[in-house]
């Protein structure tokens, strides 16, 4: 098992146990104990949890601004599942918006066989995804963000002014229900509002380790948003919310 195979599994059991102890996942993956314990403290300087004594804890503290590379080490099998069913959701004749992000970034691998669908996009990578395909893509313009090959900045949220959208796909760091939809870098949150306010339906795409946590930079509060997109581990507390919200729940 690779290293950062291995971390994803330990942030999936952490993300259900909210704890986690050596001894337990060393005789889980049958690997030592300070290897267990090497990884922990990769993932306490990433933000995702706390070391203590015999283990580690969740971290519900700010999210982390993580490089792209990063995450899409981080539930990629899950990300998979949600951008097929995100895919799904996209008509013929649809002008899309995908925000930059590991997830959205699976949507762009299900859609590059589809035909007569437009896609806005701020993410670098998501138009050189695209680029060979039948799609039409309008790339926003803007500054690079290194981290996340997304553009930002004034030239980014002039574009987003001037057209609309049928639907837009959002990946997020964090959903909160008191804090709202929050990513780690205020510039990116400044063009996912935009990119809201110019979409008829905004979908979220997010797994579920992302529900209770929060970032930065705000985008809205969570019953701005119609469907949520997630994995079948989230929480009975969070499906209950979001039902209470009036907000559509898919799970993949």
């Amino acid at each position: 098992m690779l290293n950062e195979e291995r971390r994803q599994k330990i942030l999936t059991i952490i993300s259900q146990d909210k704890k986690i102890r050596v001894k337990q996942i060393s005789r889980k993956f049958q690997i030592s104990e300070v290897t267990i314990r090497k990884d922990l403290e990769v993932l306490e300087k990433r933000g995702f949890l706390t070391r203590v004594h015999g283990g580690a804890i969740q971290n519900n503290r700010s999210v982390p601004d993580l490089a792209l590379t990063e995450k899409e080490q981080i539930n990629p099998d899950l990300k998979k599942r949600i951008g097929k069913k995100a895919a799904d959701m996209i008509e013929d004749g649809n002008v899309i918006i995908l925000d930059s992000g590991s997830t959205t970034l699976q949507i762009a691998h299900q859609i590059k066989f589809k035909k007569n669908i437009t896609v806005i996009t701020n993410a670098v990578n998501i138009a050189a995804e695209l680029a060979a395909s039948d799609v039409q893509i309008i790339l926003t313009g803007g500054t690079v963000r290194e981290m996340s090959f997304s553009l930002v900045g004034p030239f980014a949220e002039a574009t987003l002014t001037n057209i609309t959208a049928d639907k837009l796909f959002l990946g997020v760091d964090g959903i909160h229900f008191k804090y709202g939809l929050t990513t780690p870098n205020v510039l990116e949150a400044r063009v996912n509002q935009l990119m809201i306010s110019i979409a008829a339906q905004v979908v979220v795409v997010a797994d579920s380790s992302k529900f209770g946590r929060r970032s930065l930079g705000f985008i809205s509060p969570v019953n701005r948003v119609h469907t949520v997109i997630t994995d079948n581990l989230l929480k009975p507390n969070d499906t209950k919310q979001l039902k209470e919200m009036g907000v559509n729940l898919v799970l993949a």
